[in-house]
């Protein structure tokens, strides 16, 4: 998204007034310049002029305009914020008397969690042993599912049996049942905690010494017996691990970051027994050719899509840009545009092609009559597409992203993202010829906070990435939930709090930066998600690359439950942001924005912080003196071509970069 251009054009101090000074001393607002509301809600700004007695000045007109926020909340001239979601932005109150210069001040809106609804407790245990302790954690949310900060107040029902302190830690005092209850205001949760006997006589970690790479996950079991050697059960160790970096979960399962021996100890109570792993470094760095280039400088570049033949690739256009390249790519050393098609727009942001590549679709943002929607062209030809329909009636606001996914049962249709309301629409174009609109599904949010971001299809699911409502996944033909493209059905939602992740992009940046879910992949059982966050203002006295950055995370949710999708993993670059990524075989591609090309991998099971443990394979910095923009890096994304295994690799100011991953060098020292 074009988010850096407009960050940067913010950013252009006012030209030089000549007007006289105005009679308005300074502006008064009601509600003082700090303002909190309740997220979801709305909120009237009252600003009163007055002059330096402190007088109203009569014929001032004021107007208000947002700051930042675009995906948060919406504010018209009259001062009415419609809050959508949390977050935090500033409102400009200007005040104008005809024939005097204006007279502006500022006022920063924060947008808090609704009243508590809902708390969760973890970790979920069942059972513990007599004299072992346990921190227990407790998250507070609102009806809408955000985060809130409140102190809890914890209690047992038993507290001879299983006492718990302020600060949540559990102490398993003597063999019974107890009820641990947290509560904030009317609001509780209870958990059933059962305290067994302390029979343990013995207990031991296994396997007792093993050995792994860094990055990979070892799990640990604890065996215990009584004096007689039965073996205990039903009960929940402690886990901890020295030296180094990693983590190990309260399930037993660890991962180290680096290489060296790693001592693990399990414990329960007084008892504990250790057992050692010793990683390897990783080794999957590996030298990288760019094989061709292709740079483009009329527009930037958007997104590249490779036709099924291998031969052809489709390059979109942004920052005014109305035009879809084709592009012969059987030398992939000599990329060569072949065709164009141009229509009105000012971006085209996605492309795609129907599984036998007889169809391409593609975006349109910007378009002067506001007919935007998406184009249907054929690739019969794939050198030369000729646009054969449309179909805008529904969603003129503009489309972001589309995805097309092929069926057996319901055939093709197109998944379509709707930039004016963030609702997702499902086209049906089994006739591409004759394109027909048979769903549209949103989350349960206001308009000012909906924003529906990208898609990702895989065997009738649908990975949506919503922005403020995280990461929503609907039945469209899978049948979990009995959906279809006709009727979709949520089956579950992975929500996080964007404002707590990315605290320092605002503290560097002030409020109303941009962040949200951006984008979505589903591989084995996980899917990769990425946030697309920016700055709401750059460097002061800085520019071109100097003034501004991208930051995000990647996160890896395991979806083996699929109803309860969690994070277990996350890439966040040194410098730089995330975007779009691809994943071919067990190697992830992604954009990373300002850190160019990037590639990972994504073997095996996947916890804990893959940048520590030496999981990159391979960075490309896509910047030099050919594209739009001289020597900086803005990378979109990467295809890979199942055809020649080449990755393709789309840069907003520097075009198309075609890169080949080479394998591992031998040589290594040991």
């Amino acid at each position: 998204m074009p988010v850096l251009a407009l960050l940067l054009l913010l950013q252009q101090p006012a030209p030089p007034t000549q007007l006289p000074p105005s009679p308005i001393a300074k502006l008064v607002i009601a509600q003082g310049n700090n303002v909190t509301m309740t997220a979801q809600d709305t909120l009237r700004l009252v600003a009163t002029p007055v002059d330096s007695a402190g007088a109203p000045v009569a014929g001032a007109r004021v107007s208000f305009t947002g700051q930042g926020a675009y995906f948060e909340a919406q504010v018209d001239p009259t001062g009415l914020i419609r809050s959508g979601s949390t977050g935090a932005f500033n409102v400009l109150a200007t005040a104008i008397v005809p024939g005097s210069r204006p007279v502006r001040e500022l006022i920063r809106v924060t947008m808090v969690a609704g009243p508590a609804a809902r708390i969760a407790v973890s970790p979920t245990v069942g059972s513990v042993i007599a004299g072992q302790r346990l921190r227990l954690e407790a998250k507070v949310y609102s009806r809408a599912g955000d985060q809130r900060a409140d102190r809890v107040q914890w209690s047992s029902s038993a507290p001879t049996v299983a006492s718990v302190r302020a600060d949540g830690v559990l102490d398993a005092r003597a063999a019974g049942t107890a009820r641990i209850t947290a509560k904030v205001g009317a609001v509780e949760e209870t958990v059933p905690v059962t305290v067994l006997p302390n029979t343990i006589a013995s207990f031991k970690i296994t396997p007792e010494a093993t050995e792994a790479r860094a990055g990979d996950v070892v799990r640990f079991t604890v065996v215990a017996t009584d004096r007689a050697g039965k073996q205990v059960t039903g009960f929940t160790p402690q886990w901890a691990f020295s030296p180094g970096q990693g983590m190990v979960d309260a399930d037993g399962s660890f991962v180290g970051y680096e290489a060296g021996t790693y001592l693990v100890t399990a414990s329960i109570g007084t008892r504990s027994a250790e057992a050692t792993v010793t990683l390897k470094p990783r080794d999957v760095r590996r030298p990288a050719t760019v094989v061709g280039r292709l740079p483009r400088t009329r527009f930037t570049t958007e997104e590249v899509w490779i036709h099924p033949s291998g031969k052809y690739a489709y390059l979109g256009s942004g920052s005014g840009g109305d035009v879809l390249f084709a592009v012969d790519i059987s030398d992939p050393s000599k990329p060569t545009v072949t065709d164009s098609i141009v229509v009105n727009t000012r971006r085209i942001n996605d492309v795609m092609s129907t599984p036998d590549g007889k169809y391409l679709v593609f975006t349109r943002e910007g378009a002067s009559d506001r007919k935007n929607g998406i184009v249907i062209a054929s690739a019969e030809d794939p050198a030369h597409p000729k646009v054969i329909a449309e179909y805008t009636a529904t969603v003129t606001a503009g489309v972001h992203s589309a995805f097309i996914h092929q069926q057996e049962k319901f055939g093709t249709h197109v998944y379509l993202t709707n930039d004016g309301t963030g609702a997702m629409h499902v086209i049906d174009i089994n006739d591409p010829y004759h394109p027909k609109e048979v769903a549209v599904w949103k989350t349960d949010r206001p308009d000012a906070g909906r924003s529906l971001h990208d898609i990702d299809v895989q065997n009738g699911l649908m990975y949506a990435s919503y922005w403020n409502d995280g990461l929503v996944i609907l039945d469209v033909g899978n049948g979990i939930k009995g959906g279809s493209p006709s009727n979709p059905q949520l089956v579950s939602q992975f929500k996080y709090d964007l404002n707590a992740l990315y605290r320092d992009v605002e503290a560097s940046g002030g409020p109303g930066f941009i962040r949200g879910t951006h984008t979505a992949w589903r591989h084995k059982n996980y899917v990769f998600i990425a946030d697309e966050v920016f700055p709401a203002s750059g460097v002061r006295g800085a520019k071109d690359a100097s003034a501004g950055r991208a930051y995000g995370r990647l996160q890896v949710v395991d979806i083996s439950d699929i109803t309860k999708p969690k994070s277990v993993a996350w890439y966040e670059p040194e410098y730089g942001g995330v975007h779009n990524v691809w994943v071919a075989g067990d190697t992830l591609y992604m954009g990373a924005y300002n850190a160019g090309f990037r590639a990972f991998d994504v073997s095996g099971e996947l916890k804990g912080d893959l940048r520590a443990q030496g999981r990159e394979m391979v960075h490309v910095n896509t910047a030099d003196m050919d594209g739009k923009v001289q020597n900086t890096a803005m990378t979109w994304g990467v295809v890979v071509n199942p055809k020649d295994g080449l990755a393709y690799v789309n840069d907003m100011y520097n075009g198309l970069w075609i890169v080949r991953l080479e394998p591992r060098r031998r040589e290594l020292t040991p």
